[in-house]
């Protein structure tokens, strides 16, 4: 017989997106071995190089001109993709979608970004039919977001799950799942035993990291970072920005035997675990997988759109605070410095970290739902994904076909 497939569209305008689609079908494959996912950036896929171009002329806008960026999200945040446009991106950038999908042949497609949503919805209208579900990568959510063609919205919080029902969304197609996460930020790792492994210090650690694209970050506050280096061990990860790599191996404060200098690493999962605090610009992704991990945070001032509405909710949630100043780091390193030998340094706000996990996050609970959605006879459903979400309770509605302590 033939597995099930599961087809995650997104777009390559920062990271998050597409991280989202490749986390969830990791947790698909973890919790429903015998599902087949397949991500696609659809249009790098369909425009390898028109889209490459595309991309890098949105970053340079972002970088140059945050007010134009935060301008053009805030006039447009409760307004659809028109008729219009859904018709021009088809035309001229997502052609061949329909055979795409023709020739994959999806049981169910996820779109984890507003244009192949929009693409996917406009093909429904004509007469394809497969379900679509929406997964909302932010702790927000724009209107770019919203098409009557979507069967269900998968969404971070109740909060959202709100806005949605503001616009017009039935209740009934809104599923709160929280963003999903690869399964390596399902569990955390030994703290010290990591740190020997990966030959760092036993000692305070921050981990210091600005998303894809690399850390962006005020010259003061990087020196004052650089002053603890002899208390607190700092690890930077750089991502693509081998500029700022190159210039920062260059400078003399940073030559110290407690600082870590990273480009692109797949051990973000391991890095937070051997950290006690993350430093970081409010992105969706990498603020959740903190969040899993039990990790608190410290946010760079927030790039216009997105980024703000994340970090109001992260900051409003008690998860971290801005760095409004140097002694923000000041404050959080001095403490981090003095309460080394203490299980979870962490102001009152943050004690929910000492046990693990967030109390209103289940990272098993969005690659749970898609299976829900695939094999709705099978589900032993025994509470609702709000309960679930909103309680923190790791329930098992797979527990027929797969138990998690077991393996598949």
């Amino acid at each position: 017989m033939r597995k099930p497939r599961v087809l995650l569209l997104s777009e390559g305008f920062g990271t998050g997106h597409t991280q989202a689609a490749h986390a969830l079908a990791h947790g698909i494959k973890k919790v429903s071995p015998h599902v087949h996912s397949r991500v696609i950036e659809l249009g790098k896929f369909l425009n390898p190089t028109v889209a490459p171009l595309i991309f890098s002329a949105y970053r340079k806008t972002l970088s140059v001109q945050p007010k134009l960026v935060s301008l053009l999200y805030r006039t447009q945040y409760n307004k659809s993709l028109n008729g219009l446009t859904k018709l021009a991106l088809h035309r001229i950038f997502y052609t061949q979608t329909a055979q795409v999908v023709s020739q994959l042949k999806p049981d169910i497609v996820i779109c984890t970004h507003p244009f192949p949503n929009a693409v996917i919805s406009r093909l429904k209208r004509q007469g394809l039919n497969i379900p679509l579900y929406t997964l909302i990568t932010d702790y927000d959510v724009h209107g770019t977001w919203i098409n009557p063609e979507v069967n269900k919205y998968l969404v971070s919080t109740p909060q959202v799950k709100a806005l949605l029902e503001i616009r017009g969304v039935p209740s009934s197609q809104i599923q709160i799942t929280g963003i999903p996460v690869h399964p390596d930020f399902w569990e955390s790792g030994d703290k010290v035993k990591l740190r020997e492994e990966m030959g760092l210090q036993n000692m305070p650690t921050a981990l210091l990291m600005g998303g894809g694209w690399g850390l962006s970050f005020d010259e003061e506050h990087m020196k004052t970072l650089a002053s603890w280096a002899d208390r607190v061990q700092l690890i930077f990860c750089l991502g693509s920005n081998q500029k700022m790599i190159d210039k920062m191996k260059e400078i003399p404060c940073f030559q110290h035997p407690n600082i870590r200098i990273l480009g692109y690493t797949k051990e973000v999962s391991r890095l937070m675990d051997v950290s006690d605090v993350l430093i970081t610009k409010p992105g969706g992704m990498t603020c959740t997988e903190a969040m899993a991990k039990g990790l608190p945070m410290l946010f760079i001032p927030p790039l216009p759109g997105q980024e703000e509405e994340n970090c109001e909710y992260f900051v409003q949630a008690g998860y971290g605070e801005i760095i409004h100043s140097k002694d923000v780091i000041t404050n959080r390193f001095r403490e981090l410095s003095e309460n080394q030998h203490k299980q979870g340094s962490l102001p009152k706000k943050n004690k929910r970290y000492i046990t693990g996990h967030s109390p209103a996050y289940d990272p098993t609970c969005c690659a749970q739902a898609v299976h829900d959605l695939l094999f709705p006879a099978t589900t032993e459903v025994t509470t609702t994904s709000l309960e679930r979400f909103s309680a923190g309770i790791t329930t098992r509605p797979l527990s027929v076909l797969y138990n998690p302590s077991k393996g598949p």
